[in-house]
């Protein structure tokens, strides 16, 4: 009869510190979620959001004077003189939207488009001019939506919502093609064929199917299709320079700073403090700004936007091709020099491979 093998020793439990750590570690991870999620939200306010006034001097000063008293710093003024010269700042993307008493009978006009929750504002301003006027003259306050969202989604949810997917799409595309694809070039022509149809993919759901989108459908997915390639080659480029460091980097920044402070649920002046300014400089941002554009204001106020993402593209391929750099002087190191002065075909294939 054979004899049986002893059991293997079952392996000894942690160490009581260790979980204590665990927990401390799970705790500071939550909390730093939490902060960069809800942070944003909770202190959205506005503060020096754009808009004009229009109206002789004395009407203008009379209305930033009363909107100074309502909302202190709540808006940074354009004085106009009239109704037209609003209207253009507003579909230039310059202002948020105006307040037009050049006529004598007030109105107000917002842009949705722009931001569903400035507009919200405005149409609370327009509401306590209204009850103003009441008292004294008795004329109604006329809102009009110069640029509004789609009557398939007038709160602009999609828009909204769709900002993480695109940047968890692009940490995806480079946690893939980090892990699956070999070969620098190989990798950056992965990720940018990966942004054209997924550009060509989120512009259709959204615009055709969701009706969140106006506008010409190639313009919004080069919009999508640009912030993806920023987004994933930014992260690819890391990574390929600092490996699973620079990979956990780019996801945070993406992650824990671009997406909450891209001011794509309110606008960037409605973000407490500096947030909304540095929102966008990042892909998030720019691109949640770019795709408004194009979707609603025929591509005006756009400019800031494009020169962000080219450049957060360009920093990505360049960190790619630095990071295969390294990588091959650190394979020929490795293999030293032949024998004899000859290389034999076996190494000459391992080494172009």
């Amino acid at each position: 009869m054979a004899a049986q093998a002893p059991l293997a020793a079952a392996a000894p439990p942690s160490p009581w510190p260790a979980v204590a750590g665990t927990a401390v570690l799970l705790t500071a991870i939550i909390s730093v979620l939490l902060t960069a999620f809800a942070w944003p939200s909770v202190r959205s306010s506005v503060h020096d959001v754009p808009i004009a006034v229009a109206g002789p001097a004395t009407a203008v000063e009379q209305v930033s004077t009363a909107l100074a008293q309502r909302l202190p710093d709540g808006f940074e003024i354009t004085e106009v003189a009239g109704t037209a010269a609003a209207e253009r700042l507003i579909r230039d993307r310059e202002v948020y939207g105006a307040i037009d008493v050049s006529s004598g009978a007030p109105q107000v006009i917002m842009a949705s488009a722009a931001s569903a929750a400035v507009a919200q504002t405005l149409q609370g301003l327009a509401t306590a001019l209204g009850q103003a006027q009441a008292q004294g003259t008795g004329t109604k306050v006329v809102v009009r939506d110069l640029v509004a969202l789609p009557a398939d989604d007038p709160r602009g949810a999609g828009l909204a919502a769709g900002a993480l997917p695109l940047v968890m799409g692009g940490l995806l595309a480079a946690l893939l093609l980090s892990r699956l694809v070999r070969g620098t070039a190989r990798r950056v022509t992965g990720a940018l064929v990966f942004a054209i149809t997924g550009g060509l993919a989120v512009a259709a759901i959204l615009q055709f199917w969701f009706g969140s989108l106006d506008g010409a459908y190639w313009a919004n997915s080069g919009a999508v299709a640009l912030a993806i390639a920023a987004t994933s080659l930014s992260i690819l480029g890391l990574e390929s320079l600092l490996g699973y460091a620079g990979l956990g980097l780019g996801a945070a920044v993406m992650m824990l700073i671009g997406n909450p402070l891209s001011g794509a649920a309110t606008a960037p002046e409605m973000l407490p403090g500096w947030s909304g300014a540095l929102g966008q400089l990042l892909p998030p941002g720019a691109g949640g700004q770019l795709l408004r554009s194009t979707a609603f204001f025929d591509g005006h106020g756009a400019t800031h936007s494009l020169i962000v993402l080219v450049t957060w593209l360009t920093l990505g391929v360049m960190l790619c091709l630095a990071g295969g750099l390294r990588a091959r002087r650190s394979a020929t190191a490795t293999a030293g020099p032949p024998e004899d002065g000859r290389i034999t075909g076996l190494a000459y294939a391992t080494r172009s491979s």
